[in-house]
């Protein structure tokens, strides 16, 4: 009957005007509902429904533009959707237009932001809400598309709602939220091509948060602003955040960065969570965009979070439409300064020396016992809510910092390496002959690596390097990477191995941590001999050696092994870092 009646006013509409198109009167006769609208308020669309609505969106509206790009784990590619007024040229830079790009659904079961986005991109098509004439508005329909098609009721245990939802885990069971930087997935070499196509001046990424229990549907997780640094890091910190808490308050809608604490109560105080590059905004940040997770309530209604995401997402859009200037300003700032700097801080740790303090909305906690377990349980009396001072920490500090060299020179044997410079649009050069060059080169001299899996790895930590100076022969068509480019922040994150989230601490390079000869005693006891014979220094350190320790005196291979390592014998690759830095 709906669809009959929908059928009828269309054929009115086409009579009841000259100036009005076939098309107008189409568009003006459907309502173009989403799923979550069509529901009780605790659905969300499927992903086969988010798509249906898309496509129906760009057949409708021409300014709505849907393309497919690249493919994800689950086989399917991923739909970027994008709004503007004006025909967008994605050849251009765009340089003149406030580019925001949303992502939904990397957590399927999180999915407040693909019911939110929907209606959005709805409501600018249609013109229900006046968008702003320098806006390109694009948003990746469903991020994890595997995790979607993996729909079920039972995997947030967590959460009020919706019904039915997607998994968290891909099609491979990654985390794709802990992907960005390492690229496990193809659904990161996807976003790759979106990002940089794109280029954001500001990045959102939805979810919906774990943890204590509080008053509010709402809570930001903006990227660090000292990581992101410079401009873009003091326009974040200083305007950004609080122009977004004042529209939001003045909505009705009280917004508090996201608390993270676990098993303990948020009034005792809290601190910023550090979005590494392995995070999405902690990609984006390498381009000094502006980047924001949503964290929605998990225990509100469903209802209430999707909304209260839709209403963020609308406010940024002001936000960013009115401040196009200064962000473009700000971002080219940072840019420029990356690319001048000398040094680059690779880590961080909180500074508790300042904090900033909160009127935090919360619940009182209260401590019981389990029924369960006996044990004592946190739990949060919604009956007894305040307002309390709360401390905040968000202020990080620097831990140490690196020489940017001219170059880095990467062997043409890591494939794997260059091919992921090549997809984040990193400038590449060939030596155009063997050459010999003067390189500053890394020992691995200390790390730690996990003792349990980790989305696909056992990652290293306490990673320390020694840096010698070298000459080493590099032969025609190996790769010298220029760091005085945009991309500058992504070369040294991931070529400098101590970084938090190095290629080499997610495995990139662990044959060079395992030995490929050895030797057996008997034979190598000659050599050794003549070695110590020859070299008093080498005969004195070891001998030393076997005075301070009782176990290396009592080992025979122990001792055999030093030496070995103090020879010619001993292979050159071993802990030798395969990637150097060249000052031209």
């Amino acid at each position: 009957m709906k669809k009959l009646i929908a059928l009828f006013t269309a054929a009115l509409l086409l009579h009841s005007c000259n100036k009005t198109t076939q098309k107008e009167a189409i568009q003006e006769a459907k309502e173009y509902p989403t799923a979550f609208e069509l529901g009780n308020g605790n659905q969300t669309a499927t992903y086969n429904e988010v798509i249906k609505f898309y496509k129906e969106l760009s057949t409708d509206f021409s300014n709505i533009e849907l393309e497919e790009i690249g493919q994800t784990d689950s086989g399917k590619p991923l739909h970027l959707i994008s709004f503007s007024k004006n025909t967008i040229d994605w050849n251009s830079a765009n340089e003149d237009k406030i580019k925001i790009l949303i992502n939904n659904g990397i957590h399927p079961g999180e999915s407040d932001g693909i019911d939110a986005t929907m209606m959005l991109m709805r409501d600018l098509a249609t013109g229900a809400i006046d968008a702003p004439e320098n806006l390109i508005f694009s948003t990746i329909a469903v991020y994890n598309v595997g995790g979607s098609l993996n729909r079920n009721s039972s995997t947030r245990t967590n959460q009020n709602g919706p019904e039915e939802y997607g998994f968290r885990g891909n099609a491979r069971n990654y985390d794709l939220n802990r992907d960005f930087i390492k690229a496990d997935s193809r659904n990161a070499l996807a976003f790759y091509e979106v990002y940089h196509k794109i280029n954001p001046d500001i990045f959102i990424d939805n979810h919906v948060s774990n943890g204590a229990d509080y008053q509010y549907t709402l809570t930001h997780l903006f990227t660090q602003h000292n990581k992101l640094g410079s401009t873009t890091g003091h326009y974040l910190h200083t305007q950004l955040q609080p122009q977004l808490e004042k529209r939001l308050a003045a909505r009705e809608l009280p917004i508090t960065p996201y608390v993270n604490v676990h098993n303990a109560s948020p009034v005792k105080g809290f601190s910023q969570f550090m979005d590494y590059p392995r995070y999405s905004t902690g990609y984006t940040s390498l381009w000094n965009t502006l980047g924001m997770m949503v964290e929605t309530h998990m225990l509100k209604p469903y209802k209430d979070r999707v909304l209260g995401t839709k209403a963020i997402m609308e406010e940024m859009i002001h936000i960013g439409s009115e401040n196009v200037d200064t962000i473009k300003k700000a971002r080219k700032s940072s840019f420029n300064n990356f690319e001048n700097a000398t040094h680059y801080t690779l880590n961080y740790s909180l500074d508790k020396t300042q904090a900033d303090t909160l009127d935090f909305l919360g619940y009182e906690a209260v401590i019981g016992k389990s029924d369960v377990t006996g044990n004592d349980l946190l739990t949060y009396d919604r009956s007894k809510p305040f307002n309390k001072k709360t401390v905040y920490h968000n202020y990080f500090v620097a831990t140490d910092s690196i020489s940017i060299p001219d170059y880095y020179v990467v062997p043409q044997s890591q494939w794997k390496v260059i091919e992921l410079m090549r997809r984040n649009n990193i400038q590449l050069e060939f030596l155009t002959k063997d050459t010999t060059l003067t390189v500053s080169k890394y020992r691995i001299a200390n790390y730690k690596t996990a003792t349990n899996a980790y989305e696909g790895h056992y990652p290293h930590s306490g990673i320390d390097v020694k840096e010698d100076v070298v000459e080493l022969r590099f032969r025609e068509s190996d790769i010298i990477i220029p760091t005085r480019q945009p991309g500058i922040r992504y070369i040294i994150e991931t070529l400098e191995p101590a970084g938090p989230d190095s290629f080499f601490k997610w495995n990139y390079f662990d044959t060079i941590l395992q030995q490929k000869e050895g030797f057996s005693s008997y034979v190598f006891e000659a050599t050794a001999r003549k070695l110590l014979s020859e070299n008093k220094a080498l005969k004195r350190e070891f001998d030393s050696l076997k005075k301070a320790d009782q176990k290396f005196k009592e080992n025979n291979h122990l001792q055999l092994n030093w030496i070995h390592k103090r020879s010619a014998n001993y292979e050159p690759a071993h802990l030798n870092y395969p990637i150097y830095k060249w000052n031209k």
